[in-house]
């Protein structure tokens, strides 16, 4: 009395019908007597199949039907309730019927419980607003819904890069006029054609057409003079 009972994990030894010993306990120990082990070399070789074995022999049509009445309803039950739990507004859920009941009660007397022996209580279910908003909170967040599918890209189809297309993507490095710290050799007409100026469209004035040759007249007709 008082002292702690040792629990002990140890197998009962067990024999088969012939006086051996069955090691498979090891093997189902922690599972449910219901749950298939194959624990003997028998169990890895094949069974004869007979065609006139009820466990391989196929359903009768009641049973077919039987079955798949039972899934129908199984199946309807769950998808209902996902949609009434989705739902934002509940619809009114069908009441059940009127229960009545015959109360006797204990002291009897015409004193008591008005003079009457018994009572019929007749229980009827309390009517439920479907407009009520739910009384628990459900703490449960929504995962994100999946977004929208990105546009298609239309690509031109793969094509090999030629030797000029290579040439033209080479980019110079960009030297300045000034400064050219890392002595990079670049020849002048290539600076002059990076430099831009010929590019731009030289405009001169009739006015230095017209002087020009008011001077080149005087200076005639100076010379003349002289002579």
């Amino acid at each position: 009395m008082g002292e702690e009972k040792n629990v002990s994990n140890a197998l009962v030894m067990k024999t088969d019908k012939d006086g051996r010993i069955r090691y498979d306990e090891l093997v189902r120990q922690g599972h449910s007597k219901d749950r298939i082990i194959y624990s003997k070399f028998s169990d890895l070789l094949p069974k004869p199949i007979d065609d006139d074995d009820p466990e391989f022999s196929k359903p009768s049509q009641e049973t077919i039907e039987e079955t798949t009445e039972k899934t129908r309803r199984a199946l309807e039950s769950l998808v209902e309730m996902k949609v009434a739990a989705a739902a934002p507004v509940r619809r009114a859920e069908k009441t059940n019927p009127a229960e009545y009941i015959r109360y006797t009660p204990s002291q009897q007397g015409a004193a008591f419980n008005s003079g009457a022996k018994q009572r019929l209580v007749r229980m009827v279910e309390m009517q439920k607003d479907p407009m009520e908003p739910p009384k628990f909170k459900i703490n449960q967040k929504i995962p994100r819904g999946p977004p929208s599918p990105p546009p298609p890209l239309m690509h031109s189809p793969a094509r090999k890069v030629t030797v000029k297309e290579q040439q033209d993507w080479k980019i110079p490095p960009c030297i300045s006029n000034w400064k050219n710290p890392r002595g990079y050799t670049i020849p002048l007409d290539k600076r002059v054609a990076a430099d831009g100026r010929g590019l731009q469209t030289v405009h001169i004035n009739e006015n230095f057409a017209k002087l020009a040759e008011a001077l080149y007249t005087a200076d005639r007709k100076a010379r003349e003079a002289v002579k």
